[in-house]
């Protein structure tokens, strides 16, 4: 098998998944509300979250229902572990490099590229997103901060080195050509469920400069986000006349933290996200539908007003 190329069985399959919880369409109201908010503002910071990769096929974590704690007893990786821990990393790097032909293969959606046609416009200065899937940049936009990182740069634990995600497959393929690929459904982080008697056989890798663990770009859970990345985020609200929330409950801290602090600021905020959220209460816009249904009719609409 090829690992470089996603299967077409694992396509097949996944575009009969729906990661999108229920939810309502979005009515007049609700059109009218956030193009008056678009409308009147010209340096938007848009804070984006795992509900807009749902659309590519990527599962969140909470949503009702449709979720990867929903559907599963799964419990995200913790930072802690992951150091510590050798059995831990090899379980984690064989999930991973079976997840990732997958994973890496999935394309932007309507919401990603309606995102990019409001940079276009100068509505946007800047994206802040906890996803690590880099659909953002595969969309063409370009002043991007991911907040908890990328899945496709890896590093070492132990000295500077780093390498991209896609060189290091290469290496494990030559090192574990023996994995199968069989598994149902891709995680937000890109590892998958895998039985146990593949994940002892994994050979897991070890920076070629000292022999330490390699990790990937990501702020795992029980980790911090780096400080030269908070102060980057504080700046880019700062700079920003308002922000808009797409596909977040803003559950996480490090999110939150951006609302509480363009509230502080007195910034407007707009939020569109199916499900209640932990800022619903701050707030002074909230849409609850799926933004793929909205956001580009909203993009179509401000073009027509600009020309």
């Amino acid at each position: 098998m090829n690992w470089l190329r996603i299967p077409t069985s694992v396509k097949q399959f996944t575009r009969q998944i729906v990661y999108v919880p229920k939810h309502k369409p979005p009515n007049h109201e609700d059109f009218e509300v956030l193009k008056d908010f678009l409308s009147k503002h010209k340096n938007i910071l848009i804070l984006t979250g795992a509900g807009i990769s749902t659309e590519s096929g990527i599962p969140d974590y909470r949503s009702e229902e449709v979720g990867l704690y929903a559907r599963s007893n799964h419990k995200p990786i913790q930072y802690q572990e992951f150091v510590k821990y050798p059995k831990v990393r090899q379980r984690y790097w064989a999930r991973n490099f079976v997840g990732w032909p997958r994973f890496s293969a999935v394309q932007p959606n309507a919401t990603h590229l309606a995102i990019r046609e409001l940079e276009k416009m100068g509505k946007v200065t800047s994206i802040v997103t906890q996803n690590v899937d880099r659909l953002h940049q595969k969309a063409g936009s370009e002043n991007v901060i991911e907040l908890h990182g990328s899945g496709y740069i890896v590093k070492c634990l132990k000295c500077p080195y780093e390498i991209s995600r896609e060189e290091l497959q290469v290496q494990l393929l030559k090192n574990n050509s023996y994995m199968e690929s069989n598994f149902t459904m891709i995680r937000p982080d890109g590892d998958v469920e895998l039985p146990r008697e593949q994940v002892d056989k994994f050979r897991s890798p070890l920076c070629p400069k000292c022999e330490g663990p390699l990790k990937p770009d990501i702020v795992f859970f029980g980790d911090n986000v780096p400080k030269q990345r908070v102060d980057q985020v504080r700046s880019a609200v700062s700079s920003s006349d308002a922000v808009f929330v797409l596909g977040s409950s803003l559950t996480v801290y490090s999110s939150y933290r951006i609302i509480l602090q363009a509230r502080d600021e007195h910034k407007n905020i707009a939020l569109l996200n199916i499900g209640p959220t932990r800022a619903d209460d701050i707030i002074q816009i909230k849409v609850s539908t799926k933004c793929g249904d909205i956001l580009p009719e909203l993009c179509n609409s401000l073009k027509k007003n600009l020309s």
